[in-house]
């Protein structure tokens, strides 16, 4: 009988992220993973009210606190000299940083015998700027991590290949990069459901209410279908976050809930229950995404999609087989998505079901687990 590497002796992974919010939303799949493998699993990050959804999974709870969106040098050169204490007491076997302030603050703090994993989700607002400062900040970055935190032992978690050839990785290399299907998304809590029989085609964007979402995008590509005489209707999901400077104002959003045909309900704990509700998903990403749990959501609940091309979002939906696919920052071609499929709920419900379809092929939790756990396999098999 096969023998898994971790059973002789259990091994330490931590994970850092900068909230606990942040971790239940997306990671507990791979934390439950590496409890499947048997390794201890201890989880820093600040926190606040989700410590014991993490604890649920069978993994410790360390707080970090930090402010995320901080730039003070004294601040961060305080949470890198607390996190630094904090792994030279856990000696981690391996460090799982998500997201790029946890990848460089951990990678400057990481012990060397450890193992690392790079976690990209997305390149944030570096991803969605197509300006000269944006594409000098996206080079200052790449040059960063792979001269000062690349090792032997390191790897790459990448959520899209684009992510992987920005920092001049190979997405195909598996010595070095491993893909997930982001977050990944349980079948169980997001099942197929049948399309609501109405002749208006609802609309939904479920996401945070951020400028580089796009929503401003979705709520003008709105107007201009309606202009145009389609039955169409969106409904937008989602809260602004205070600590984020890209957020839309809430005065902006109750603007928008005035406006015809537009409805803002704020943030939603039941999300299966929006899209019983709804035809069709939409995020017109401006960029920087990993790959949008809304979408994977979506999807699962056989949901045609609309979004736009760029990363991550393409890497999920197929332009006409899952949904439509229009450039960023293009509300009139977003019109002309609301139109087409408003004038045909036939290709709408043929195209959700191929989005269950994809999502069932490679985007579950299960998949998700399976790849971390060959990576961290991989990881201490390599350990001297």
């Amino acid at each position: 009988m096969a023998i898994s590497v971790v059973e002789a002796r259990p091994r330490h992974l931590v994970f850092l992220i900068t909230e606990d919010w942040f971790f239940v939303s997306h990671f507990l799949p791979m934390a439950r993973a590496a409890r499947e493998m048997g390794l201890d699993v201890t989880v820093i990050a600040r926190v606040r009210d989700h410590q014991a959804a993490i604890e649920a999974t069978g993994a410790r709870v360390v707080a970090l606190e930090a402010e995320r969106r901080s730039l003070n040098p004294l601040a961060i050169l305080k949470t890198w000299l607390d996190l630094r204490r904090l792994l030279r007491a856990e000696q981690p076997d391996i460090l799982h940083c998500i997201a790029l302030r946890s990848i460089i603050l951990g990678g400057l703090a990481a012990p060397r015998y450890a193992a690392t994993v790079h976690a990209l989700t997305g390149l944030g607002f570096l991803g969605a700027r197509t300006d000269l400062p944006g594409r000098a900040a996206r080079g200052v970055v790449k040059a960063f991590l792979r001269v000062f935190l690349d090792g032997k032992r390191t790897r790459y978690l990448f959520e899209n290949e684009d992510d992987a050839r920005s920092l001049g990785l190979d997405p195909n290399d598996r010595t070095k990069v491993a893909l997930a299907g982001g977050a990944g998304v349980d079948l169980n809590e997001y099942p197929l459901t049948p399309l609501p029989a109405q002749e208006t085609l609802k609309i939904a964007v479920v996401a945070r209410m951020l400028w580089s979402k796009g929503i401003d995008t979705a709520v003008e590509a709105l107007g201009l279908a309606r202009a145009k005489g389609a039955l169409v209707t969106l409904s937008l999901y989602g809260a602004p976050d205070p600590s984020n400077p890209k957020a839309v104002p809430e005065i902006t959003l109750q603007q928008w809930n005035e406006l015809p045909g537009i409805s803002w309900h704020g943030a939603t704990r039941d999300v299966p229950a929006v899209w019983r509700a709804h035809d069709v998903a939409c995020l017109p990403s401006r960029g920087g995404e990993g790959l949008p749990r809304t979408l994977l959501e979506a999807g699962a609940c056989g949901r045609a999609i609309v979004t736009t091309n760029v990363p991550g979002c393409r890497r999920l939906v197929r332009d006409g087989v899952e949904g439509l696919i229009v450039p960023p920052n293009d509300a009139q071609a977003l019109a002309e998505a609301f139109v087409s499929l408003a004038e045909n709920h036939a290709r709408v419900a043929q195209m959700g079901a191929a989005a269950r379809k994809r999502i069932e092929s490679e985007f579950t939790e299960r998949h998700v687990m399976d790849t971390v756990k060959g990576l961290y396999a991989d990881l201490i098999k390599e350990r001297p």
